[in-house]
């Protein structure tokens, strides 16, 4: 399927501007999604994932969630990119990021009026996108080895928030993830069990952190060839 990719702008209420990268499809869109990146921004990687899914037929939206730090992020998966990522993941805010969110809805419901309304993220962007559905209605979201729903080192989480999730959740984890162990997964899902929410948990046991990234080492084109359409078929049904 043809495609057409722009940068937009999108005001935030704080009075900051967020760029978003848009994929559209050719012809009517089927719903809308929302990819939130990783710490190293709307990269190439990001912006590929964008396009796959407008290829797909949905119209997507990727926001640049470190705006107010630094404009235009985009590094890759080097030891040299990893220090910078970092600082930009700790120049955030609780306070910004959900702001961003908002903006990020608004902006579609404005702009793709009618449309359902999804949100998918990798890693930190997991996080953003299962926070979504609890700030936001949104037909469903899913979230790729989300680092800081749990607590960890780098975020309090949003444990204490599940309870408020608005829509059905796909978490995909990865059983050798040195960042997420597997005794804070079995507390995401034993939180969200006492509150009686719709959730589907999956683990590729033999893969890492990042799985689904093709330009990381820790890429695993198994597990990312069953993510994927496990993801779409995730989102159609929610969707439709």
């Amino acid at each position: 399927m043809a495609i057409q990719t722009e940068f937009v702008n999108i005001a935030v209420a704080d009075g900051s501007t967020m760029r978003g990268y848009l994929a559209k499809p050719e012809g009517a869109p089927r719903a809308a999604i929302i990819v939130y990146q990783e710490i190293f921004g709307v990269n190439s990687h990001i912006r590929d994932v964008t396009e796959r899914f407008a290829k797909e037929g949905y119209l997507a939206l990727a926001p640049e969630l470190f705006h107010r730090s630094a404009a235009g992020f985009d590094v890759g998966y080097t030891e040299a990119d990893m220090g910078p990522a970092f600082a930009q993941m700790g120049a955030m805010t609780q306070e910004g990021i959900e702001a961003d969110v908002k903006a990020s809805v608004a902006w579609l419901r404005e702009n793709a009026k009618g449309l359902k309304i999804a949100a998918i993220g990798y890693c930190m962007g997991g996080r953003t996108a299962c926070l979504s559905a609890i700030l936001e209605p949104l037909a469903c979201a899913i979230s790729y080895y989300g680092g800081g729903i749990h607590p960890n080192q780098f975020n309090p989480g949003i444990m204490a928030r599940l309870k408020d999730l608005q829509a059905p959740v796909l978490f995909f984890w990865a059983g050798k993830d040195h960042f997420i162990p597997a005794k804070d997964v079995e507390a995401i899902n034993a939180e969200l069990r006492a509150n009686g929410k719709t959730f589907v948990a999956t683990e590729f046991s033999d893969s890492d952190h990042g799985f689904f990234c093709d330009q990381r080492g820790s890429y695993n084109a198994s597990s990312a060839a069953v993510a994927w359409p496990a993801t779409l078929a995730f989102l159609a049904d929610k969707t439709k």
